[in-house]
């Protein structure tokens, strides 16, 4: 890209993301990051020795004419005003996800966008993962009939990473964490809107915020979509589970292992039943080999810089940003109505309507 101008960005917090920016970002050869500014001034000093200029301000930052887009990797309470702030300065902007703490506060960004001209653009970096797109390719191929169920899982055993993600001031909790990630996912893939939504926060480590929940979604056409996400199961779960009328899908993991089983169907398929507990049955007994047919997972390629080019090629008015503000703003409603969902202890029904 040597006819290409080099964007000159500079980071808003220097922490463990603004790192994943920076490495990545200065592989592409699309971007220059110049700066940063962090409140820590550990982390300046850091950014100094890599041979970036460590501003003493947000406000120094923001005022250099040399910057070109400014990148938000701080705690999620900082995310609008440093985004206002920064659209009003002109420049370009990344923030992480969550883009704000509400519906609210991301209309008054994505304003202050509109209004002085720039590209904001919300790192929802998970619509390339390997693992999304390999089950969407398999829900879409047909391969296993009508699908009715799918479950995403993210599930670990070290608890509520960070110290600010433990606080509800600063926008802590897992939905805010991860579950921004897992709805976009689903509303990526299933454009129509639910029509029914039932969310439970967990909080068994004892903050002030989510430890993690489980939220299910239900559509008109049937299919319902269970997404969950626990930070104290000291087991290995599934990523993702695909049930359809004609086979099962199981994505074990972000590497893709796991397998397509398909049934063979046939009154030659002899079903023999089991000993289950004190008792026997057929209908829970897993099929015989013979019965059925295992396939391979997809192996899909991404392109995991797509992000960072399209909000190149979109400053330069080449594309259309690829992930749009009102997807972000769809997702951060939907977060709301989880959180209603919970406190409530009700089904969500007709504020979906609104979506």
């Amino acid at each position: 890209m040597t006819n290409e101008k080099i964007l000159k960005i500079s980071i808003l917090g220097y922490g463990g993301m603004a790192h994943y920016h920076f490495e990545r970002l200065s592989k592409l050869g699309i971007a220059k990051i110049t700066g940063v500014f962090d409140t820590d001034e550990k982390r300046q000093e850091a950014a100094r020795k890599e041979g970036l200029l460590a501003y003493p301000s947000a406000e120094a930052l923001l005022a250099d004419d040399e910057t070109d887009a400014v990148l938000i990797a701080t705690p999620n309470d900082w995310h609008k005003p440093y985004a206002v702030a920064a659209a009003k300065a002109g420049k370009h902007i990344i923030c992480e996800k969550p883009a704000a703490l509400s519906v609210a506060e991301f209309d008054d960004m994505t304003s202050a966008a509109k209004r002085n001209n720039v590209i904001l653009a919300v790192h929802q970096n998970r619509r390339w993962d390997k693992d999304f797109i390999a089950m969407r390719e398999i829900a879409k191929s047909g391969v296993l009939g009508k699908i009715y169920r799918i479950d995403s899982f993210v599930c670990g055993a070290n608890g509520i990473p960070g110290g600010w993600r433990k606080t509800k001031k600063a926008g802590g909790g897992m939905m805010l964490d991860w579950g921004v990630h897992l709805i976009d996912q689903i509303f990526d893939f299933k454009k129509e809107k639910p029509s029914s939504l039932y969310c439970r926060y967990s909080k068994v480590l004892g903050f002030d915020v989510d430890d993690g929940f489980s939220a299910k979604f239900e559509y008109a056409d049937g299919l319902a979509v269970n997404v969950r996400v626990e930070t104290n199961t000291f087991v290995k779960l599934p990523r993702w589970i695909i049930y359809g009328r004609d086979g099962t899908a199981v994505i074990e993991d972000w590497e893709l292992n796991g397998k397509i089983i398909l049934p063979v169907y046939g009154s030659e398929v002899e079903i023999a039943g089991i000993e289950a507990g004190n008792g026997f049955t057929k209908t829970m007994a897993y099929r015989p080999h013979s019965s059925v047919i295992e396939q391979d997972i997809p192996n899909p390629e991404p392109d995991c810089d797509a992000f960072y080019k399209n909000f190149a090629a979109a400053i330069s008015g080449k594309e259309e940003p690829r992930i749009s503000n009102e997807s972000v703003r769809k997702v951060l409603r939907v977060m709301e109505l989880c959180k209603l969902s919970s406190e409530k202890n009700e089904v969500i029904k007709s504020e979906l309507k609104d979506l």
